[in-house]
């Protein structure tokens, strides 16, 4: 009975840690595409208007879409392991903002 307790909890364990590294994962993907929309919000700042800044505008949109994506699938994980409450993902890592030219 002792080894079958023993066994049990290992199985627990490697499910936690799975999540744990699938939501770190997750996480970890929202601030890669987060620190390129800063970056790219940067170059738009320094950038006249001029066919570069459209091409910025178009990689920000572009770059904006993924980390929405990365967020939606950061709160999905969130979800799956019971965390309901979002407010933390809200505090720190809000939607980047739209940006129109």
């Amino acid at each position: 009975m002792r080894s079958r307790d023993e066994a049990h909890w290992k199985i627990e364990e490697e499910i936690r840690a799975e999540k744990a590294a699938t939501l770190g994962r997750a996480g970890e993907r929202l601030e890669a595409a987060l620190a390129e929309i800063h970056r790219l919000r940067h170059a738009l700042d320094e950038t006249p208007a001029s066919p570069r800044r459209r091409h910025l505008l178009d990689e920000y949109r572009e770059a904006r879409a993924r980390a929405l994506d990365a967020r939606h699938t950061l709160l999905i994980q969130r979800e799956a392991i019971g965390l309901r409450n979002h407010r933390t993902v809200d505090h720190h890592f809000p939607e980047p903002p739209t940006i129109e030219r």
